[in-house]
């Protein structure tokens, strides 16, 4: 005779074993933001991103199985709006000053730091000096950049009134400018400028580098509110492959310092 209470029961011991052989979670999935920012981010016309994110998240992959990070493309402008919207749950390599002000988010120190330099022609009798005063100087800069020398208003036409700036999405093009004569001073990640001159060694002697920097970034990772990992154990994730020496590996060729979180 059918009975169903010895169906339900039947069915609850069905589920309770196939618990038993399933895994306990499987690894939350993780979207970061990847915009092209050179040597962070490269974006390639075919193909997939390059640089030193993508490297970043194959170790933060290697090192653990509960969260699967993954990269999910964006641009300088889109990614706050990509961010709010929750296409992306973790930006990288950023700083809260840079236009998050009014987007809530948690924010995680990475402990790594660039500085934004000026770069002329050499020439025999410039020096130091030359990057004192930008005043009537023809400048080469990337598009959607925060700059210190500018108050940090990333404006195109801002830039470009107040400036005498051409915006190029290509720091290969602003040093080339200054090369070719088309521009007075290129702004370079220090980290750039070092991959680039390891590309193009012939070069190194055509460029003034400056001692003074433009600002220095201090690179943070800003969480949405509803991420999948918290701003807590992404940190964690961090100092452990700051202490197994990981990102002392991916980022010290590129003249990155990896320094103490507090």
């Amino acid at each position: 005779m059918f009975s169903p209470w010895r169906l339900a029961a039947g069915l609850t011991l069905w589920a309770l074993g196939t618990v038993a052989w399933m895994p306990a979670s499987a690894a939350q999935l993780v979207r970061i933001g990847a915009a092209h920012f050179p040597p962070y981010t490269v974006r390639p016309e075919q193909g997939a991103d390059t640089g030193l994110l993508p490297q970043l998240v194959e170790a933060l992959n290697a090192s653990q199985t509960d969260y699967q990070f993954v990269l999910v493309p964006t641009s300088i402008p889109r990614r706050f709006r990509d961010f709010e919207q929750g296409r992306v749950d973790v930006a990288i390599f950023e700083n809260p000053d840079w236009g998050w002000q009014k987007i809530p988010h948690t924010t995680v120190d990475m402990g790594l730091e660039d500085a934004e330099i000026f770069v002329a022609q050499r020439e025999p009798d410039r020096d130091q000096n030359y990057f004192t005063s930008l005043g009537g100087k023809r400048l080469a800069v990337f598009s959607g950049y925060h700059y210190a020398f500018a108050n940090f208003n990333a404006d195109p036409k801002f830039m470009a009134e107040h400036f005498n700036a051409t915006l190029t999405y290509s720091h290969d093009s602003n040093l080339l400018m200054v090369a070719r004569g088309r521009a007075d001073i290129a702004l370079v990640t220090r980290s750039y400028l070092s991959d680039f001159l390891a590309r193009n060694v012939d070069m190194a002697a055509q460029f003034l580098i400056s001692e003074r920097v433009d600002q220095v970034y201090h690179h943070y990772a800003l969480l949405r509110p509803k991420a999948p990992i918290s701003s807590v154990a992404f940190a964690g994730l961090l100092k452990r492959l700051r202490d197994d020496g990981e990102l002392l590996k991916i980022f010290e060729p590129y003249r990155i310092d990896v320094t103490a979180v507090p």
